[in-house]
């Protein structure tokens, strides 16, 4: 990277909103009424503060707190004969406050909006100058799909990329006990007395609320460390690891691996972590199954969510690939699947297994094997 370059970024970067973010273990914790209570002591301290977007789920004590706050009017969309309402970003822009307090980062829009999700209108803002105030739940991070799927049963539908979450400036952990949870719920301050019930045998069992609660912990504990090292010298002496997931056209392994070395990254304060897929003859576009070409892109997107940089090879030897990409970008740690899984069958039925084993445990690279 060039100086100007460089120093470009660096004014860019300053010219970008601040943006904070609440994480919470579940709905009720109380992130919508923090983020208010916060936009109170802003607005007392001088600040432009703005709600561009905020559900109160009809709870009274949140919904106090809006009183004395300026609420910018949401955007009505007539969309499929119905008539809905959606956060007005270009309001928000034009109205340029110092800061936006935007709830439910997680949300999908209406096909009709600019953006599909939320979470891009918050990007868009921030790069205004903007600074927003946001909250989501642990589930909807990306990287913890299947993680929370196998911990709550709950297949999470709207997730937000672990590289929105990478670029909050302060991320503040909202944490309550279980049992201070699960009495929030029953005396109604969660969700309505007729759904009380179906989610204390469901989602807020509290073996399900602590294990959700350790993710919560543990995400912001690792943001925290990932800001004192992104913030030190950079001569101070830090090992930063390169990570490379390496897929097959299977799509359920290749989430897996993808999603699994993400985390990896987070944990490692990595600066970059990489996605390969080797296509070899047998994988050429015009002899693979239309659906298996269809899984490569949208895992190739969900890479660059996470945070990674795709490549994409063609090699007659899966192994070969691997080994060729590991040296060029100067990989610490390759990252497959579980022996049972395609690619590492492919790797184990070549002749040259035991010289990759060697290699990379020549050059120092550790070969991690994903469960």
């Amino acid at each position: 990277m060039s100086k100007a370059q460089h120093f470009l970024e660096l004014i860019q970067k300053s010219r970008r909103g601040k943006f904070k973010v609440y994480i919470g273990m579940a709905a009720g914790v109380g992130k919508t009424f923090r983020m208010l209570t916060e936009a109170h002591s802003l607005l007392k301290s001088g600040i432009d503060v703005k709600i561009g977007y905020v559900e109160t789920h009809e709870r009274e004590e949140t919904k106090a707190l809006l009183h004395g706050l300026v609420v910018i009017p949401r955007r009505r969309i007539f969309y499929m004969g119905k008539d809905l309402d959606e956060m007005d970003v270009q309001a928000i822009l034009n109205l340029r406050p110092e800061v936006v307090i935007v709830d439910e980062l997680a949300h999908s829009n209406i096909r009709a909006s600019k953006n599909e999700k939320r979470w891009q209108d918050v990007l868009e803002i921030l790069e205004s100058g903007i600074n927003v105030i946001s909250a989501f739940n642990i589930q909807h991070l990306e990287s913890l799909h299947a993680d929370v799927r196998h911990i709550t049963g709950v297949d999470v539908r709207e997730r937000i990329p672990d590289l929105v979450l990478r670029l909050a400036d302060e991320v503040v952990n909202i944490d309550l006990t279980s049992d201070e949870l699960i009495q929030r719920l029953r005396d109604g301050k969660v969700y309505a007395p007729d759904k009380v019930a179906s989610a204390l045998t469901n989602f807020f069992k509290p073996d399900h609320i602590l294990q959700l609660r350790e993710l919560a912990l543990k995400e912001v504990a690792s943001q925290v460390v990932r800001k004192v090292e992104s913030e030190l010298p950079q001569n101070a002496g830090i090992l930063h690891e390169r990570l490379l997931a390496c897929i097959s056209s299977n799509e359920k392994t290749a989430k897996m691996v993808i999603r699994k070395t993400a985390r990896l990254a987070n944990y490692y304060n990595s600066a970059q972590w990489f996605v390969l897929y080797v296509q070899t003859s047998v994988e050429n576009p015009d002899r693979i199954a239309l659906d298996k070409q269809r899984h490569l892109i949208n895992n190739f997107k969900l890479a660059v969510e996470l945070g990674a940089e795709v490549i994409r090879i063609e090699r007659r030897n899966v192994a070969d690939g691997i080994l060729e990409v590991a040296s060029d970008r100067k990989i610490t740690t390759v990252c497959i699947g579980k022996p049972h899984f395609r690619l590492f069958k492919v790797i184990l039925s070549t002749t040259i297994f035991n010289r990759l084993l060697n290699r990379l445990s020549r050059s120092n690279v550790d070969l991690v094997i994903l469960s």
